[in-house]
């Protein structure tokens, strides 16, 4: 396949990453078919896009034309074989839960065409952990999107050992055609990059924390101020979630074994006590 010949994408999972992958890709002028298992997380999706469009258009970031367009391409499916029927490529966007990732694969391996490249979106799963769930591990690979994906510029690209150099090729040229700067890993790794980065960051920083150093609003001060990140690592938790820290977190820790990759206690303290950050109103911080 070509890129020229990628024209449908179908996305597995409405909530907000989901959703925002969704909408990119239809603005940017693909057929986009959108789908989740919970009804009302797709409802929830569908007033989220037509809010965030109306406001596109308030701000005069996107004409009314553009707007009218990138509503009519982007569509959301009854069920999962709708969204996959005719799809090129499928991007799965769900919860950072191995087991439901797998299942889903195998349903798109089943339900999409032969053609179709089905891509993951996890931020810490590599795709080999889901390739043997499908009859066409050449085509399955990582395409990582950063939140907020209708604002954030770099999409990683990762090449599993069972990924052809087509389909990564494909996908680094579909980051391109959606406005993004995609960075292609030539080898898998768990975290990929950026988010290794920050978790070396996240790492100190919850150690700062919970061995009494500094308070957090200390931490994300010296990491806004005197390093220049646009938000510290606590604010950053908040903003992405603390219950998809705890859960990465946990993961990792699972596999390991070891010590040092516990989550930390003031991430899992606030997970147990259902204090997510934004998406609550309660983190680190009140909104």
């Amino acid at each position: 396949m070509k890129i020229d010949e990628l024209r449908r994408v179908c996305v597995v999972g409405a909530g907000l990453m989901g959703r925002q992958i969704a909408l990119n890709a239809a603005h940017r002028g693909f057929a986009v078919r959108l789908w989740d298992a919970s009804a009302e997380q797709l409802r929830a999706a569908e007033r989220w896009t037509d809010e965030y469009i109306a406001g596109r258009i308030e701000k005069g970031r996107w004409t009314k034309d553009e707007a009218a367009a990138a509503q009519a391409r982007l569509g959301f499916a009854a069920d999962l074989a709708e969204a996959a029927a005719d799809a090129d490529l499928a991007i799965e966007a769900v919860v950072e839960d191995i087991a439901v990732k797998r299942k889903v694969f195998a349903e798109l391996d089943r339900l999409c065409p032969a053609r179709a490249i089905l891509a993951t979106n996890s931020s810490t799963f590599v795709s080999s952990l889901v390739a043997d769930a499908t009859k066409r591990p050449t085509q399955v690979a990582n395409l990582h999107y950063f939140n907020p994906a209708m604002v954030m510029e770099v999409v990683e690209v990762v090449q599993g050992p069972h990924t052809s150099a087509e389909t990564a090729s494909l996908l680094v040229e579909f980051a391109q055609r959606v406005g993004k700067r995609p960075i292609l890993m030539k080898k898998e790794i768990e975290g990929f990059i950026a988010n290794r980065l920050l978790r070396a960051l996240g790492r100190e920083a919850t150690f700062l924390v919970d061995e009494g150093y500094a308070s957090f609003e200390e931490v994300d001060l010296a990491a806004e101020k005197a390093l220049g990140h646009p938000l510290g690592p606590f604010r950053l938790m908040d903003l992405t979630g603390i219950d998809l820290a705890f859960t990465i977190r946990s993961a990792i820790y699972e596999a390991s074994g070891r010590e040092e990759d516990r989550p930390p206690r003031c991430i899992e303290e606030r997970y147990r006590a259902g204090h997510y950050g934004r998406k609550t109103g309660r983190g680190f911080y009140r909104y």
